[in-house]
């Protein structure tokens, strides 16, 4: 589980990336993470990763109160997550088993067991054709396979992606949601973070929107053809159906479109979902 209570990140510049953020993720959940450049994504991620430490409030993740988290156990909590990099971080010199063999080598796992679980998770990424291939020998979309191939190996509570089709063609992008989806399936709690709306509204569920460091939407949509928050604005701006005094639109729902574009849940439920 992850939770986030009343958070808050301020960086020595004086920066304010988190502004009193609440949010819930239970075990088990596939959750999407969208918003602009610099809207706060990368220190929620880091949060999560105990990179940093927040200024206020309390992270939770997976059963450790990360503010109280001691420095000598923070292996052991980072054990229980796995992390897709958008840029695949493959070790070149190493094979795709080596590569993915490697994570269990360094928490001395028993060789019985990596020679066990390595060819396991391989095969469920679709890439056992490839097992003594180097990664420049591999397409994009087959080192991302890896790299989410690596994030799972160790069987973790949670596997964050960041951007993990970011790197890959777009039509392969789609494959990679469909392969983290089944591996929710199986009871991992997934939380994507990306930028391509496409595939948030193909694929649907749970979307927090994260947008000047508050989280102004959490909420589930059906997919396919759902409108996301986005293209709502473009169609209540092009439409001007209810414009206040003040310049916000208010969309039939009353979720609020200020005039910069900001997209707000109604001021009695400025969360969303979030708890």
């Amino acid at each position: 589980m992850v939770e986030l209570q009343n958070v808050s990140v301020t960086y020595s510049s004086g920066v304010d990336a988190l502004n009193n953020v609440s949010l819930k993720i239970n075990d088990g959940d596939f959750a999407f993470v969208v918003g602009q450049s610099g809207a706060g994504k990368s220190t929620m991620i880091k949060l999560l990763l105990k990179e940093i430490d927040a200024t206020s409030g309390v992270v939770t993740v997976n059963g450790y109160n990360l503010g109280k988290l001691k420095k000598r156990k923070i292996p052991e909590f980072r054990r229980t997550l796995g992390f897709v990099f958008q840029d695949f971080r493959l070790i070149p010199s190493m094979t795709v088993y080596e590569n993915i063999a490697f994570v269990l080598r360094v928490i001395d796992a028993p060789l019985k067991y990596i020679r066990k679980r390595v060819p396991y998770v391989i095969s469920l990424v679709g890439l056992h054709s490839k097992t003594n291939s180097y990664p420049d020998e591999l397409s994009g979309g087959e080192k991302q396979r890896v790299a989410i191939a690596r994030a799972l190996v160790n069987d973790p509570q949670l596997i964050i992606a960041d951007e993990p089709t970011g790197n890959i063609d777009p039509e392969l992008s789609y494959e990679i949601v469909e392969l983290l989806k089944g591996i929710n399936d199986q009871g991992t709690t997934i939380l994507m973070v990306t930028h391509e709306h496409d595939l948030v509204r193909h694929f649907g569920g749970r979307i927090i929107n994260i947008t000047g460091g508050e989280i102004v939407f959490d909420e589930v949509i059906s997919g396919v053809d759902e409108v996301l928050p986005e293209e709502e604005l473009a169609q209540a701006m092009a439409e001007a159906s209810a414009v206040t005094n003040t310049g916000n639109i208010i969309l039939p729902d009353q979720q609020i479109i200020t005039p910069d574009g900001a997209y707000a849940a109604p001021a009695n439920d400025r969360n969303g979902g979030a708890e």
